[in-house]
């Protein structure tokens, strides 16, 4: 009795044994994209399971035996999904080394892989990759200028760079390569170029303050010959107006019609410009009638305008600047204003006295002093202590710049504003 069922044991186990083995080889099935050695261990496996399970029919167990059986035989199918699971990965894997190698044929290339940071005049190495004896002509090209050349180069070089030469700001770098066949290749980067110059920090102080009407929405404030100018915004309230100091009363004005939203003003000669915000166009005025002799169209948003007497200087909200031609006003050169950090956007109101451009930064309570010839910013001055005071219960940001070059007297205000102020900025 204790033999015959000891035999019978024996017997189940081969067909359970051929079960579990099967079972192992069908999950390894769905494995076998974790590489070639599963699909080894799952065809021995299987095999194993095979034949334990059809011995087991003629044995006992036959339950666990056919079972091993139909999973052996669904197993093929089961690989044949995992194999294709595996091509498919190296296949994704073949079309990524195939982008690698594109970039790896590149007649000549960068050696670094990443855009370019740099600062101020520093000099950087650039490494340059030469893979092809039929390279014609190698060009290096920045700001759209070429700022290197070299004829049937046959070696790696090395090119001394100094990305400051434009100013601050990002700009393209782009390697163009002409093969001896006439074809070209480009190489492009990105340039980022931030200011050496730690700014230094200005507070104001505050000499006097006098009144300012609450319902001007203050998006340009200028002298001319003593005489102070205002610009407004807001549509149906948009003017440009000649303003008593002391009083603030309005003296003469005109207003724009409702569908402009006016903003920053100059007084450039004889004329006065003013720009609008969304409307992409700049109404110039007769300095003594206020009437509008032309209006000229631009690209873009209008924010903050001044002149340097050659130039008329324009902010757009971003941290670049652009100088235009007063009678065309077509776009001379950019600016792109930076500190040690990063670029400086928002930038609004402006004034140019004695070589720098002075621009409120919307929505903070500073203005930065700049260099407006490379866009480095020089110093960033602090109006905190006058804006509570300024505002009243109804105004708004800070924003409003005027210098009196009769007086050599400076002057803040802003949106809404019940007072402006004469001040004085005191260098840390």
């Amino acid at each position: 009795m204790n033999h015959f069922n000891k035999n019978k044991s024996n017997k189940n186990g081969i067909g359970i044994t051929g079960f579990i083995l099967a079972l192992i080889s069908f999950i390894l099935g769905w494995l076998i994209f974790l590489g070639p050695i599963i699909i080894v261990i799952g065809w021995f496996i299987w095999m194993l399971g095979f034949i334990f399970s059809l011995f087991g029919i003629f044995k006992s167990s036959r339950g666990f035996s056919i079972a091993g059986i139909l999973l052996s035989i669904f197993w093929p199918f089961v690989y044949f999904a995992g194999t294709i699971m595996l091509f498919s990965l190296i296949n994704g894997i073949g079309k990524n080394d195939t982008i690698i190698q594109i970039d790896a044929d590149l007649p000549a290339m960068f050696s670094f892989k990443e855009n370019l940071a740099t600062k101020g005049d520093e000099v950087v190495a650039l490494k340059i990759a030469i893979n092809s004896s039929e390279i014609k002509l190698m060009e290096i090209f920045y700001n759209d200028s070429v700022v290197g050349t070299w004829k049937n180069p046959t070696a790696a070089l090395s090119y001394s760079f100094k990305a400051g030469v434009f100013g601050v700001g990002t700009r393209s770098l782009v390697l163009h390569t002409t093969l001896k066949d006439g074809s070209t290749f480009d190489d492009e980067r990105m340039v980022r170029v931030l200011s050496e110059i730690i700014p230094e920090k200005w507070t104001i102080e505050k000499i006097a303050s006098f009144p300012h009407n609450t319902t001007s929405f203050t998006q340009g404030l200028e002298f001319n010959k003593g005489e102070l100018f205002e610009g407004t915004g807001q549509r149906g309230q948009s003017i440009v107006a000649k303003v008593n100091l002391k009083s603030g009363a309005i003296e003469q004005k005109m207003g724009l019609d409702a569908t402009y939203f006016g903003e920053g003003i100059t007084v450039f000669k004889d004329k006065i410009y003013q720009l609008t915000w969304q409307e992409q166009k700049c109404f110039v005025y007769n300095k003594k009638t206020f009437q509008v002799e032309k209006d000229i169209p631009y690209n873009g948003e209008g924010w903050g305008l001044c002149n340097n007497g050659t130039s008329i200087i324009m902010s757009n909200g971003s941290e670049r600047i652009v100088f235009r031609n007063p009678t065309t006003f077509e776009i001379e050169r950019t600016i792109e204003v930076y500190n040690s950090e990063g670029p400086i956007a928002n930038l609004n109101e402006l004034e140019y006295v004695d070589d720098l451009i002075y621009a409120n930064v919307w929505m903070t309570n500073f203005i930065v002093v700049i260099d407006p010839n490379n866009g480095k910013v020089l110093a960033q001055v602090d109006a905190s202590s006058i804006v509570s005071e300024g505002k009243g219960t109804t105004g708004d940001v800070l924003n409003g710049i005027a210098y009196n070059p009769a007086t050599s007297k400076w002057y803040l205000t802003g949106k809404n504003w019940a007072k402006l102020f004469e001040v004085k900025f005191k260098k840390a």
